[in-house]
């Protein structure tokens, strides 16, 4: 589901589509979800009801008038759809494309020691299937046993394969995507029907899509203002009628229509639609769309160092030596103990002693044992077949295992690898029986542009803080250079778990990401929890939120998504709201000043007659909700910046630009209409 799959979403087919569903929404069991463009719909009706039945209601209105009322209120009714239509059209495009993913396959069940072929939709949660190269996965699983590669095209749009084995962060697969090489033992983890790609399917089709609080809060303010304008249309008419003015009943459904906040009314559900949207354009799953406002008021979020805010992998910076060796001896061991390490670590150190053109005796290590790196030792190294063992790893490992060895431990060590931690780097000790050589530099580099995404971070107010398991001293440089507020050094899973209690206990939204069974704990406490598709089960379900890059950096897109939907909403509404008080100047008045010509002050845009008056305030409440669409869409331009400056821009451009707009539509409007009257 890769966001080149989702640039057909404005295709002609997809705008015939969202046309028609623009009328099949009328229907009033659908409108009565949108409060305040039912009561359009409903006076839509009494005006169509006036000119099929105009004797009925004895209308002094002309005919011409009312048809002209009855068409612009449906037009505005279906404009509104339309853009409700669009924004749920992008997300169907997106689920039809997960869809052809999505098929019946047969799949190899293990049932004792005997392998059945089944269908995929018959198998259950616990079930253990095997699936070997060019097989799909019948369904989201885990591996148990075995390691392969894994085509997840289909669901991340990335080609790359990625590996997955039986245990670690990284045995988790999903259904739908196929094995390219070797053979997996994957136990059934979701019944059928309740897949990763069935959930998809349904969250960026928006049929499961609610309401989030915000939202719902605004939709509560629209309702209460739109009885009390409804309040205030009804006693109107005696009003007037008192004053000797007669009000038909068009001109109350106009002055109704053109009162209540219709714009924001008929724009607010394409908003949200379209913020959980551009979240699923990022690649990013959203388990509902609070979670995606979640992030917009996020607060302090926090973030692992490694493959977050550094590259991950430590490589080989420099070599330096203790007292009493040479540079050229300590390339050479630190080469021999690194010929069958594999790890990237293992092959940068080769690669800089070629780079320097360090010569090194590979025959030594013929007939040799390596030794792996454990948890336990903290080492690695080789066991030479004459008897002699070299050694490098973590400082303090590699100190106490010369010390136990009778070997003497060089005085200048310590500064060498405190020195080297202080610069951000990880040292690691080289040593031959009990004697040490010195100390490999290795380096993990900050990303770049890290610490100008952390300055904006910071100018909106958000706190970052970054987890690592580094020593203190490797931890605050890599803090200082990318510009983190705060770090946690030697961070064990509970510690994240502290951190956003404290955080939380304060009053403030946590965001963390997340790929392992260690971090579900915290992926769930944080009020936004970004986990990698690559990771476990169980963080995917704790988090409430899924990333199919596996990119944890991307939890910096996230936020600023879930900014841009609030700076969204808040702009249209301010927008809505003001260009109501144009309307006000320019309805009132030509209701009243042919009874009270002192009313004709208030008639500032002077208006060429009350009907053209009434009519270009509807047709301009009708087009600017058409108008509006592709900023409800796209989203108000995202830019970094404190509370105060966003609120003082967002009245200044859309505050003012909501009274000013109005004024000049409707005075253009104006011309033609009342030519035409």
């Amino acid at each position: 589901m890769n966001r080149n799959k989702t640039n057909n979403a404005l295709s002609a087919g997809a705008l015939k589509q969202a046309v028609r569903e623009s009328f099949i929404k009328l229907n009033p069991a659908v409108m009565i979800k949108n409060p305040v463009m039912f009561v359009v719909e409903a006076g839509t009706l009494i005006v169509l009801l006036m000119i099929v039945f105009p004797r009925l209601f004895q209308s002094q209105a002309t005919m011409g008038f009312n048809i002209a009322v009855f068409f612009i209120l449906l037009f505005t009714l279906l404009f509104a759809n339309f853009a409700e239509a669009i924004a749920e059209g992008r997300g169907k495009a997106q689920a039809s494309s997960l869809k052809k993913s999505k098929q019946d396959m047969s799949a190899n069940k293990l049932v004792g020691e005997a392998v059945t072929v089944v269908s995929s939709t018959e198998l259950r949660k616990g079930d253990v299937v095997i699936v070997s190269q060019g097989e799909m996965i019948p369904g989201d699983g885990e591996v148990i046993a075995g390691l392969a590669s894994v085509d997840e095209s289909a669901i991340t749009g990335e080609s790359a394969p990625v590996i997955k084995e039986a245990g670690g962060d990284f045995s988790s697969v999903t259904g739908g995507t196929r094995v390219v090489s070797d053979q997996i033992k994957v136990r059934m983890t979701s019944e059928p029907g309740q897949s990763f790609i069935d959930r998809m399917i349904a969250l960026v089709e928006g049929a499961k899509r609610q309401k989030t609080p915000n939202e719902i809060a605004l939709s509560t303010l629209l309702i209460s203002l739109t009885i009390i304008f409804l309040i205030v249309v009804v006693t109107l008419a005696p009003i007037a009628s008192y004053l000797g003015i007669e009000l038909e009943i068009p001109i109350l459904i106009a002055l109704l229509v053109c009162l209540i906040p219709t714009t924001i009314g008929g724009l607010l559900s394409a908003i949200g639609i379209a913020g959980m949207d551009r979240v699923t354009q990022f690649n990013v799953l959203a388990m509902s769309g609070k979670a995606v406002e979640a992030a917009g008021d996020i607060n302090t979020m926090i973030l692992d160092k490694t493959g977050t805010i550094t590259f991950g992998n430590r490589m080989a910076s420099d070599l330096v030596p203790v007292a009493g060796s040479s540079i050229e001896s300590l390339s050479e061991w630190a080469a021999i103990s690194s010929l069958m390490d594999e790890t990237p670590e293992g092959r940068s150190v080769l690669e800089w002693a070629k780079k320097q053109g360090m010569s090194y005796d590979a025959a030594l290590a013929a007939g040799g044992e390596f030794v792996e790196f454990k948890a336990e030792t903290r080492m690695s190294g080789m066991d030479l077949a004459d008897g002699r063992r070299v050694r490098k790893g973590a400082v303090d490992a590699v100190r106490k295992w010369v010390a136990a060895q009778g070997g003497d431990i060089p005085p200048d060590l310590e500064q060498i690898s405190n020195t080297i931690a202080t610069l951000g780097g990880t040292p690691l000790a080289v040593a031959v029986d009990n004697r040490m050589f010195g100390v490999i530099y290795l380096k993990d580099t900050v990303k770049p542009g890290m610490k100008e995404r952390f300055d904006q971070l910071r100018e909106m107010g958000i706190k970052t803080i970054m987890c690592t398991g580094d020593n203190p001293l490797t931890a605050a440089t890599i803090a200082r250079e990318a510009g983190v507020d705060d770090f946690i050094a030697e961070a064990k899973p509970e510690d994240k778990i502290a951190v956003i209690r404290r955080e939380q206990a304060e009053g403030k939204m946590v965001a963390m990401t997340g790929d392992g069974t260690n971090d579900a704990p915290a992926l769930a406490q944080a009020d936004v929890g970004l986990a990698m598709n690559s990771g476990t089960i169980a963080a995917k379900e704790a988090a409430n939120m899924v990333d199919l890059d596996s990119d944890p950096s991307k939890i910096i897109e996230v936020v600023a998504i879930g900014k841009q939907l609030l700076m969204t909403r808040g702009a249209l509404t301010t927008f809505s709201i003001a260009n109501d008080i144009a309307k006000y100047f320019a309805i009132i008045p030509a209701m009243f000043m042919l009874a009270i010509p002192e009313m004709g002050v208030l008639n500032i845009m002077n208006l060429g007659s009350p009907l053209s008056a009434i009519l270009s305030a509807l047709i301009f409440n009708a087009i600017i909700i058409p108008l509006l669409i592709p900023l409800a869409i796209k989203g108000v331009a995202y830019k970094p910046m404190s509370g105060s400056k966003l609120l003082s821009r967002n009245v200044f451009i859309y505050g003012l630009g909501g009274v000013i707009v109005p004024f000049v539509g409707i005075k253009l409007i104006d011309f033609a209409v009342h030519l035409w009257i």
